[in-house]
Protein backbone atom coordinates (compact mmCIF):
# COMPACT_ATOMS: atom_id res chain seq x y z
CA UNK A 1 0.00 0.00 0.00
CA UNK A 2 2.82 2.38 0.83
CA UNK A 3 4.68 1.61 -2.40
CA UNK A 4 1.51 2.20 -4.43
CA UNK A 5 1.03 5.58 -2.77
CA UNK A 6 4.68 6.61 -3.21
CA UNK A 7 4.87 5.52 -6.84
CA UNK A 8 1.57 7.11 -7.78
CA UNK A 9 0.70 3.98 -9.79
CA UNK A 10 -2.63 2.65 -8.51
CA UNK A 11 -2.30 -0.68 -10.32
CA UNK A 12 1.41 -1.17 -9.62
CA UNK A 13 0.81 -4.73 -8.40
CA UNK A 14 -2.53 -5.54 -9.99
CA UNK A 15 -2.05 -4.19 -13.53
CA UNK A 16 0.75 -6.56 -14.55
CA UNK A 17 1.69 -8.65 -11.50
CA UNK A 18 4.31 -10.61 -13.41
CA UNK A 19 5.79 -7.52 -15.08
CA UNK A 20 9.20 -6.06 -14.17
CA UNK A 21 7.79 -3.01 -12.35
CA UNK A 22 5.65 -5.08 -9.97
CA UNK A 23 8.37 -7.67 -9.44
CA UNK A 24 11.01 -5.02 -8.74
CA UNK A 25 8.71 -3.25 -6.28
CA UNK A 26 8.05 -6.53 -4.45
CA UNK A 27 11.76 -7.28 -4.27
CA UNK A 28 12.36 -3.80 -2.85
CA UNK A 29 9.78 -4.39 -0.11
CA UNK A 30 11.12 -7.83 0.78
CA UNK A 31 14.79 -6.83 0.77
CA UNK A 32 14.14 -3.86 3.07
CA UNK A 33 12.52 -5.98 5.78
CA UNK A 34 14.26 -6.58 9.07
CA UNK A 35 16.26 -9.79 9.05
CA UNK A 36 16.77 -9.94 5.27
CA UNK A 37 20.57 -9.86 5.53
CA UNK A 38 20.49 -12.64 8.13
CA UNK A 39 18.26 -14.66 5.83
CA UNK A 40 20.70 -14.22 2.94
CA UNK A 41 23.59 -15.32 5.13
CA UNK A 42 21.69 -18.45 6.11
CA UNK A 43 20.90 -19.19 2.45
CA UNK A 44 24.53 -18.55 1.57
CA UNK A 45 25.77 -21.01 4.19
CA UNK A 46 23.09 -23.71 4.27
CA UNK A 47 21.17 -23.20 1.05
CA UNK A 48 17.40 -23.50 0.72
CA UNK A 49 16.09 -25.88 3.38
CA UNK A 50 12.33 -25.84 2.72
CA UNK A 51 10.57 -25.80 -0.66
CA UNK A 52 8.45 -22.81 -1.63
CA UNK A 53 4.86 -23.21 -2.91
CA UNK A 54 3.67 -22.07 -6.35
CA UNK A 55 0.42 -22.36 -8.25
CA UNK A 56 0.25 -24.37 -11.46
CA UNK A 57 0.63 -21.04 -13.30
CA UNK A 58 3.85 -20.28 -11.45
CA UNK A 59 2.60 -17.70 -8.95
CA UNK A 60 4.61 -17.89 -5.72
CA UNK A 61 2.29 -17.94 -2.71
CA UNK A 62 4.79 -19.03 -0.05
CA UNK A 63 8.54 -18.46 0.09
CA UNK A 64 8.68 -14.85 -1.06
CA UNK A 65 11.48 -13.89 1.33
CA UNK A 66 13.53 -16.94 0.44
CA UNK A 67 12.97 -16.28 -3.25
CA UNK A 68 14.06 -12.65 -2.86
CA UNK A 69 17.15 -13.72 -0.91
CA UNK A 70 18.13 -16.30 -3.51
CA UNK A 71 17.52 -13.84 -6.33
CA UNK A 72 19.78 -11.28 -4.66
CA UNK A 73 22.52 -13.88 -4.11
CA UNK A 74 22.35 -15.03 -7.74
CA UNK A 75 22.24 -11.57 -9.33
CA UNK A 76 24.88 -9.94 -7.11
CA UNK A 77 27.14 -12.82 -6.06
CA UNK A 78 26.46 -15.39 -8.80
CA UNK A 79 26.09 -18.06 -6.13
CA UNK A 80 25.41 -21.30 -8.08
CA UNK A 81 23.08 -22.76 -5.42
CA UNK A 82 20.92 -19.63 -5.62
CA UNK A 83 20.15 -19.84 -9.35
CA UNK A 84 16.89 -21.72 -8.80
CA UNK A 85 14.32 -22.06 -6.05
CA UNK A 86 12.83 -25.46 -5.25
CA UNK A 87 9.06 -25.42 -4.95
CA UNK A 88 5.99 -27.58 -4.56
CA UNK A 89 3.57 -27.03 -7.45
CA UNK A 90 -0.14 -27.04 -6.60
CA UNK A 91 -2.70 -28.85 -8.78
CA UNK A 92 -4.15 -26.92 -11.68
CA UNK A 93 -7.69 -27.12 -10.27
CA UNK A 94 -6.80 -25.43 -6.97
CA UNK A 95 -9.51 -22.85 -6.22
CA UNK A 96 -8.98 -19.26 -5.10
CA UNK A 97 -10.65 -20.12 -1.79
CA UNK A 98 -8.21 -22.96 -1.21
CA UNK A 99 -5.29 -20.66 -2.01
CA UNK A 100 -6.42 -18.21 0.69
CA UNK A 101 -6.68 -21.04 3.22
CA UNK A 102 -3.25 -22.40 2.30
CA UNK A 103 -1.55 -19.02 2.35
CA UNK A 104 -3.12 -18.21 5.71
CA UNK A 105 -2.03 -21.57 7.10
CA UNK A 106 1.55 -21.15 5.90
CA UNK A 107 2.05 -17.45 6.62
CA UNK A 108 -0.01 -16.73 9.73
CA UNK A 109 -0.18 -20.03 11.61
CA UNK A 110 1.31 -19.88 15.10
CA UNK A 111 4.74 -21.21 14.12
CA UNK A 112 5.24 -18.58 11.41
CA UNK A 113 3.45 -15.48 12.68
CA UNK A 114 6.61 -13.65 13.72
CA UNK A 115 7.00 -12.55 10.07
CA UNK A 116 3.60 -10.84 10.06
CA UNK A 117 3.11 -7.46 11.72
CA UNK A 118 -0.22 -6.79 13.41
CA UNK A 119 -1.10 -4.45 10.54
CA UNK A 120 -0.49 -7.12 7.89
CA UNK A 121 -2.41 -9.68 9.91
CA UNK A 122 -5.32 -7.28 10.44
CA UNK A 123 -5.47 -6.42 6.73
CA UNK A 124 -5.56 -10.14 5.90
CA UNK A 125 -8.37 -10.60 8.44
CA UNK A 126 -10.27 -7.74 6.82
CA UNK A 127 -9.86 -9.28 3.36
CA UNK A 128 -11.02 -12.70 4.53
CA UNK A 129 -13.92 -11.10 6.44
CA UNK A 130 -15.18 -9.37 3.31
CA UNK A 131 -14.68 -12.50 1.19
CA UNK A 132 -16.43 -14.76 3.73
CA UNK A 133 -19.76 -12.88 3.78
CA UNK A 134 -18.69 -11.26 7.06
CA UNK A 135 -18.66 -14.58 8.92
CA UNK A 136 -16.42 -14.16 11.97
CA UNK A 137 -16.40 -17.88 12.71
CA UNK A 138 -15.10 -18.58 9.21
CA UNK A 139 -12.42 -15.90 9.57
CA UNK A 140 -11.36 -17.31 12.95
CA UNK A 141 -11.15 -20.80 11.52
CA UNK A 142 -8.94 -19.66 8.67
CA UNK A 143 -6.68 -17.62 10.93
CA UNK A 144 -6.55 -20.33 13.59
CA UNK A 145 -7.62 -17.79 16.17
CA UNK A 146 -10.70 -17.25 18.33
CA UNK A 147 -13.55 -15.10 16.91
CA UNK A 148 -12.92 -12.47 19.59
CA UNK A 149 -9.25 -12.26 18.60
CA UNK A 150 -9.90 -11.69 14.90
CA UNK A 151 -12.59 -9.11 15.69
CA UNK A 152 -10.16 -7.26 17.97
CA UNK A 153 -7.57 -7.12 15.18
CA UNK A 154 -10.20 -5.92 12.72
CA UNK A 155 -11.40 -3.16 15.07
CA UNK A 156 -7.84 -1.95 15.67
CA UNK A 157 -7.35 -1.69 11.94
CA UNK A 158 -10.49 0.42 11.55
CA UNK A 159 -8.98 3.02 13.88
CA UNK A 160 -5.74 2.98 11.91
CA UNK A 161 -7.64 3.33 8.62
CA UNK A 162 -9.10 6.58 9.96
CA UNK A 163 -5.79 8.12 10.93
CA UNK A 164 -4.20 7.17 7.60
CA UNK A 165 -7.20 8.61 5.74
CA UNK A 166 -6.85 11.88 7.63
CA UNK A 167 -3.18 12.16 6.65
CA UNK A 168 -4.11 12.56 2.99
CA UNK A 169 -1.20 10.43 1.80
CA UNK A 170 1.58 11.61 4.16
CA UNK A 171 1.25 8.65 6.55
CA UNK A 172 0.95 4.94 5.73
CA UNK A 173 -0.35 1.89 7.58
CA UNK A 174 3.20 0.53 7.77
CA UNK A 175 4.28 3.64 9.71
CA UNK A 176 2.22 2.53 12.74
CA UNK A 177 3.34 -1.08 13.18
CA UNK A 178 4.94 -0.09 16.49
CA UNK A 179 1.74 1.49 17.85
CA UNK A 180 -0.38 -1.63 18.22
CA UNK A 181 -1.11 -1.14 21.94
CA UNK A 182 -2.38 2.41 21.41
CA UNK A 183 -4.81 1.34 18.68
CA UNK A 184 -5.90 -1.67 20.70
CA UNK A 185 -6.74 0.38 23.78
CA UNK A 186 -8.43 3.06 21.69
CA UNK A 187 -10.65 0.59 19.82
CA UNK A 188 -11.76 -1.03 23.08
CA UNK A 189 -12.55 2.29 24.76
CA UNK A 190 -14.58 3.96 22.01
CA UNK A 191 -16.62 0.88 21.06
CA UNK A 192 -19.66 1.65 23.23
CA UNK A 193 -19.11 5.34 23.93
CA UNK A 194 -21.25 8.26 22.85
CA UNK A 195 -19.99 9.96 19.64
CA UNK A 196 -18.80 13.08 21.47
CA UNK A 197 -16.65 11.12 23.92
CA UNK A 198 -15.37 8.79 21.20
CA UNK A 199 -14.35 11.79 19.10
CA UNK A 200 -12.63 13.49 22.04
CA UNK A 201 -10.60 10.44 23.05
CA UNK A 202 -9.82 9.41 19.47
CA UNK A 203 -8.46 12.84 18.52
CA UNK A 204 -6.19 12.83 21.60
CA UNK A 205 -4.99 9.29 20.90
CA UNK A 206 -4.28 10.20 17.27
CA UNK A 207 -2.39 13.34 18.29
CA UNK A 208 -0.46 11.39 20.91
CA UNK A 209 0.40 8.62 18.45
CA UNK A 210 1.56 11.08 15.79
CA UNK A 211 3.75 12.93 18.28
CA UNK A 212 5.24 9.86 19.97
CA UNK A 213 3.43 9.74 23.31
CA UNK A 214 3.69 6.37 25.07
CA UNK A 215 0.38 4.48 25.06
CA UNK A 216 0.71 3.91 28.82
CA UNK A 217 0.45 7.67 29.32
CA UNK A 218 -2.43 8.02 26.87
CA UNK A 219 -4.42 5.63 29.07
CA UNK A 220 -5.00 8.43 31.56
CA UNK A 221 -6.83 10.43 28.88
CA UNK A 222 -9.54 7.87 28.20
CA UNK A 223 -12.22 10.21 29.51
CA UNK A 224 -15.01 12.44 28.19
CA UNK A 225 -13.01 15.64 28.54
CA UNK A 226 -9.77 14.27 27.04
CA UNK A 227 -9.57 17.01 24.41
CA UNK A 228 -10.31 19.71 26.98
CA UNK A 229 -7.44 18.48 29.15
CA UNK A 230 -5.00 18.66 26.27
CA UNK A 231 -6.42 21.95 25.01
CA UNK A 232 -5.75 23.41 28.45
CA UNK A 233 -2.07 22.55 28.09
CA UNK A 234 -2.03 24.11 24.62
CA UNK A 235 -3.26 27.38 26.14
CA UNK A 236 -0.14 27.82 28.32
CA UNK A 237 2.33 27.15 25.50
CA UNK A 238 2.81 30.13 23.12
CA UNK A 239 3.92 27.85 20.27
CA UNK A 240 0.84 25.67 20.56
CA UNK A 241 -1.43 28.68 20.93
CA UNK A 242 -0.05 29.93 17.62
CA UNK A 243 -0.49 26.45 16.14
CA UNK A 244 -4.17 26.54 17.06
CA UNK A 245 -4.48 29.79 15.16
CA UNK A 246 -2.64 28.50 12.09
CA UNK A 247 -4.51 25.19 12.04
CA UNK A 248 -7.88 26.84 12.52
CA UNK A 249 -7.23 29.31 9.75
CA UNK A 250 -6.22 26.55 7.35
CA UNK A 251 -9.40 24.51 7.68
CA UNK A 252 -11.59 23.87 4.65
CA UNK A 253 -14.95 22.30 3.98
CA UNK A 254 -13.64 19.05 2.53
CA UNK A 255 -11.33 18.58 5.50
CA UNK A 256 -14.17 19.31 7.93
CA UNK A 257 -16.36 16.76 6.18
CA UNK A 258 -13.62 14.14 6.36
CA UNK A 259 -13.02 14.80 10.05
CA UNK A 260 -16.73 14.55 10.80
CA UNK A 261 -16.82 11.22 9.00
CA UNK A 262 -13.68 9.93 10.73
CA UNK A 263 -14.13 11.24 14.26
CA UNK A 264 -17.89 11.26 14.66
CA UNK A 265 -20.47 13.99 15.03
CA UNK A 266 -19.62 17.59 14.22
CA UNK A 267 -18.03 19.34 17.18
CA UNK A 268 -16.55 22.34 15.40
CA UNK A 269 -18.29 24.68 17.85
CA UNK A 270 -16.68 23.04 20.87
CA UNK A 271 -14.04 25.25 22.52
CA UNK A 272 -12.06 22.13 23.41
CA UNK A 273 -12.03 20.67 19.91
CA UNK A 274 -8.60 19.56 18.66
CA UNK A 275 -9.51 18.11 15.27
CA UNK A 276 -8.26 21.11 13.32
CA UNK A 277 -4.79 20.68 14.87
CA UNK A 278 -4.95 16.93 14.34
CA UNK A 279 -5.82 17.34 10.67
CA UNK A 280 -3.18 20.04 10.17
CA UNK A 281 -0.36 17.92 11.61
CA UNK A 282 -1.51 14.60 10.16
CA UNK A 283 -1.41 15.97 6.61
CA UNK A 284 2.15 17.29 6.89
CA UNK A 285 5.47 15.50 6.85
CA UNK A 286 7.80 15.99 9.83
CA UNK A 287 10.34 17.96 7.78
CA UNK A 288 7.75 20.37 6.36
CA UNK A 289 8.10 24.02 7.47
CA UNK A 290 5.15 25.94 8.94
CA UNK A 291 5.07 29.71 9.15
CA UNK A 292 3.58 30.95 12.42
CA UNK A 293 1.52 34.18 12.81
CA UNK A 294 4.57 36.11 14.07
CA UNK A 295 6.61 35.08 11.02
CA UNK A 296 8.60 32.38 12.79
CA UNK A 297 9.16 29.29 10.68
CA UNK A 298 9.10 25.96 12.47
CA UNK A 299 9.40 22.38 11.17
CA UNK A 300 6.41 20.13 11.82
CA UNK A 301 8.75 17.86 13.77
CA UNK A 302 9.29 20.65 16.31
CA UNK A 303 5.56 21.32 16.54
CA UNK A 304 4.96 17.62 17.17
CA UNK A 305 7.52 17.74 19.99
CA UNK A 306 5.54 20.57 21.61
CA UNK A 307 2.33 18.59 21.16
CA UNK A 308 3.98 15.55 22.75
CA UNK A 309 4.96 17.63 25.77
CA UNK A 310 1.42 19.01 26.11
CA UNK A 311 -0.24 15.59 25.85
CA UNK A 312 2.21 14.13 28.37
CA UNK A 313 1.48 16.96 30.79
CA UNK A 314 -2.27 16.52 30.33
CA UNK A 315 -1.94 12.78 30.92
CA UNK A 316 0.03 13.38 34.12
CA UNK A 317 -2.54 15.88 35.38
CA UNK A 318 -5.38 13.49 34.56
CA UNK A 319 -3.57 10.71 36.41
CA UNK A 320 -3.15 12.86 39.50
CA UNK A 321 -6.79 13.90 39.36
CA UNK A 322 -7.86 10.24 39.15
CA UNK A 323 -5.73 9.45 42.21
CA UNK A 324 -7.35 12.34 44.10
CA UNK A 325 -10.78 11.03 43.15
CA UNK A 326 -9.85 7.61 44.51
CA UNK A 327 -8.65 9.19 47.76
CA UNK A 328 -12.01 10.98 48.19
CA UNK A 329 -14.06 7.79 47.99
CA UNK A 330 -11.53 5.43 49.59
CA UNK A 331 -12.91 5.67 53.20
CA UNK A 332 -16.48 4.90 52.10
CA UNK A 333 -15.34 2.07 49.83
CA UNK A 334 -13.33 0.48 52.62
CA UNK A 335 -16.15 0.86 55.15
CA UNK A 336 -18.58 -0.73 52.69
CA UNK A 337 -16.24 -3.70 52.31
CA UNK A 338 -15.90 -3.94 56.11
CA UNK A 339 -19.69 -3.83 56.51
CA UNK A 340 -20.10 -6.67 54.03
CA UNK A 341 -17.57 -8.75 55.99
CA UNK A 342 -19.37 -8.05 59.28
CA UNK A 343 -22.72 -9.11 57.82
CA UNK A 344 -21.14 -12.32 56.49
CA UNK A 345 -19.68 -12.96 59.94
CA UNK A 346 -23.14 -12.54 61.50
CA UNK A 347 -24.66 -14.99 59.02
CA UNK A 348 -22.01 -17.60 59.86
CA UNK A 349 -22.10 -17.04 63.64
CA UNK A 350 -24.75 -19.62 64.63
CA UNK A 351 -23.07 -22.43 62.72
CA UNK A 352 -19.65 -21.50 64.10
CA UNK A 353 -20.91 -21.46 67.72
CA UNK A 354 -22.21 -24.99 67.28
CA UNK A 355 -18.67 -26.28 66.81
CA UNK A 356 -16.71 -27.69 69.78
CA UNK A 357 -13.66 -25.61 68.92
CA UNK A 358 -15.58 -22.30 69.00
CA UNK A 359 -13.74 -19.51 70.91
CA UNK A 360 -16.40 -17.26 72.47
CA UNK A 361 -13.81 -15.23 74.35
CA UNK A 362 -11.84 -14.51 71.20
CA UNK A 363 -15.05 -13.56 69.38
CA UNK A 364 -16.08 -11.01 72.05
CA UNK A 365 -12.57 -9.60 72.11
CA UNK A 366 -12.74 -9.02 68.36
CA UNK A 367 -16.15 -7.32 68.74
CA UNK A 368 -14.61 -4.88 71.22
CA UNK A 369 -11.75 -4.16 68.82
CA UNK A 370 -14.25 -3.37 66.03
CA UNK A 371 -16.20 -1.06 68.33
CA UNK A 372 -12.98 0.70 69.33
CA UNK A 373 -12.01 1.17 65.66
CA UNK A 374 -15.44 2.67 64.89
CA UNK A 375 -15.15 5.03 67.86
CA UNK A 376 -11.70 6.09 66.62
CA UNK A 377 -13.12 6.88 63.17
CA UNK A 378 -16.02 8.85 64.63
CA UNK A 379 -13.62 10.92 66.70
CA UNK A 380 -11.63 12.05 63.65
Amino acid sequence: MREIEKSGVADLFSGDPMGPAAQEAQLKILSSQEGFEALKQDLRERGQQEPAVVTAEGVLINGNRRSAGLRDLWLNEHLPSARYIRAYVLPGDTTADELVDLETELQVAKDYREEYSWVNEAILIEEIFEASNKDWDRVAQRMRLKPAEVRAQYEKLQQLHQLVAMSNGTRYHADFVGNESAFEELSKHVKDKQPAEARSVRSVYFLGTLSGVNYRDLRHLRRKDASAFVRGEFAIDPTLTSLLSVAGGGANKSTDDLLDEVLGEDSSNSPADLTSVLSFLARRKPEEIVEMPDGTKLPVEELLASVRSAVNSAAKEASEEAKDAQVVVAPIVRLSAALDDILRAAAALAKARAQNSWDEHGFKKKIEEVKAAIAQIEAL
